[in-house]
Order: C-alpha cells, then structure tokens, then sequence
C-alpha cells in the first residue's frame, strides 16, 4: 500500500468517497492527511479583503478537524489556498512528499473541479504522484481488495501500471488481472475484419495471448472502444490500475484521454500512475525504495 498519501476534503459526499479509499490504500502505519484547497491567490490578486482569507482558514481548519473526529482518525491535516483545487492538491502533496492523492468523482466534487480550467492543466503537469478516483457512491461499499485489474496494451506506461499492480495484488492477497482493448479504426477495418483480412476475433485472441505470456494474470480483452470497454471490465473488479502519458495524472485527466472517460465511468476505484512517478522509479540509485514501493515489500 502506499505510505503517504493526501486526500482531498471538501465537506461533500466525493471528500467521503476519496477518504473511504484513501484509508484502504494507505499502509499500516503508513500517514494519512486530510487536505482542504480554498481559494486563495485569485482572492489577493484582485485585492480582497485578508478578514475573507483568515474565515477561509477557519472554515477549511474547522472541517478538517470535524472531519477526523467523526472518522475517529489519526490523521494530519493540512489547508492551503489556491488559485486551483488542482493547484493547491498539487503544492500540499509535493511538500509532504506523499505518494497518492486521493479524490472522489462526485458530480459537484474536487474531480469536477479539477478537470475544469487551463490553469489547473498547467499546475498539475509533473504531478508528484499517483493519483486514485473513488466512484461516486463509494462509502457505501463493501472496501476490500479482492480483485485488482490492469489496463495493458504493451506500453511502457501499462508495464509499469502492471509491475506496481503485481506487487499490490501480491500484499493483499488479491487476484490479480489485465485487459485489453482491441481497438481498429474503421478506415483499416471492414466489417469483422482489418483491411489485411485479419478477422477481429483473431486480434482479440492474439491480446489476450499477449497477456496470457506475462505469466501469473488472468487474461481479458475485448474489441471496442478502449474506455467503453475498460469500464465494464471494471466492474467486476476492486481497484482498477492504469498508466498516464502525461507528466500528471490530473493533467492528462483534463485532456480528455482513455483516463478522462474512466474517471467518471469506471466501476471500481481508479489509480493512476504517473510519468514523474516512472521517471523517478528509473532514476532511483540500485538498493533503494523506488516511490511506489509498496510498504513492507
């Protein structure tokens, strides 16, 4: 699980959502911080009056504390004002150094927040960490881990995504599967074939061949539109675990990707693993932690 991980607090059934998940992904022992983002330097710069800041602060100081005591939680807590949830989820996580940030995907909640605006896409490109979704409703769920899926198309990206899955689903006893989309563009397809007569049943079996030669996964695929067909295999699973092109989760969020669509559609809890996050792994000297090592591995 991870060791460090800020969730987003906004008073709202999404921050409930994100703080059920949030208390499922983070590790024994590991430290959780309950994160609010009020408005902050938009309000200086069009030169508000500092009493409506010092109320913001007591207001966010006010839930957060209400917050852990009716989760009877021995948690941090941490409020900062920004021009962007995004932003502010971004600055909080960087100088903690956590690991995952955790948000719900309510329709009023930080997720529609935060997709929303060109200054969020800039704060939140090189993204410290992982970023994990919890589905609208989630609090009311059973929260364990079972079944851990990945989405996996031969990429550097989803070879990540399935090494840091394999290490989860191995501490939590969980099963662990992958999927694959077979995804043709209509002008190389006609009907059930491609344009070099290869009927599509038989890209499908060779994906799910391609899985099946990584050993120790259960195989799935399915021809259709990559988030359409992510999204129902996610349903049958606990935590759906993906890669990000981008050099942020939220920031590739924003820009309508696979991962945008799986944000609101997806039918488990979502984790996004980044690219900063792959760079660093890369980078880390031999014999030490890479940042998404699980605790205890």
């Amino acid at each position: 699980m991870f060791k460090n991980v800020v969730v987003g607090i906004d008073g709202e059934d999404g921050g409930r959502d994100a703080l059920a998940l949030a208390r499922l992904l983070c590790a024994d022992g590991g430290r959780l911080t309950l994160a609010h983002v009020y408005p902050g330097e938009a309000i200086v710069w069009r030169g508000a009056n500092p009493a409506y800041q010092a109320v913001e602060q007591e207001d966010a100081e006010a839930l957060l504390e209400r917050t852990r005591a009716e989760e009877k939680l021995d948690a941090d807590t941490k409020f900062i004002g920004a021009s962007s949830v995004g932003k502010g989820l971004h600055l909080l996580a960087e100088d903690i150094g956590a690991d995952l940030i955790v948000i719900g995907s309510s329709r009023d909640g930080l997720l529609h927040r935060v997709m929303v605006g060109d200054e969020t896409r800039a704060a939140l490109n090189g993204a410290p960490s992982a970023v994990a979704i919890a589905p609208a409703g989630y609090t009311t769920e059973p929260h364990l881990l079972r079944q851990v899926g990945v989405g996996y198309n031969g990429s550097p990206e989803s070879e990540h995504a399935l090494a840091f899955a394999r290490q989860l689903a191995e501490e939590s006893g969980a099963t662990l599967s992958a999927f694959q989309a077979v995804s043709v563009p209509s002008y190389v397809s006609h009907g059930r074939t491609a344009v070099d007569s290869t009927p599509i049943t038989d890209l499908v079996d060779e994906a799910r061949a391609q899985i099946v030669a990584l050993g120790g996964v259960e195989p799935h695929a399915a021809y259709g539109k990559p988030a359409e067909e992510l999204a129902l295999y996610s349903a049958s699973l606990d935590l759906l675990v993906v890669g990000s092109r981008d050099f942020g989760p939220l920031g590739r969020l924003v820009h309508g990707s696979t991962t945008h669509q799986l944000a609101h559609s997806a039918g488990c809890p979502l984790l996004v693993l980044t690219r900063a996050v792959r760079r660093t792994d890369a980078e880390r000297p031999a014999g030490e932690e890479p940042q998404t090592a699980l605790a205890g591995s």
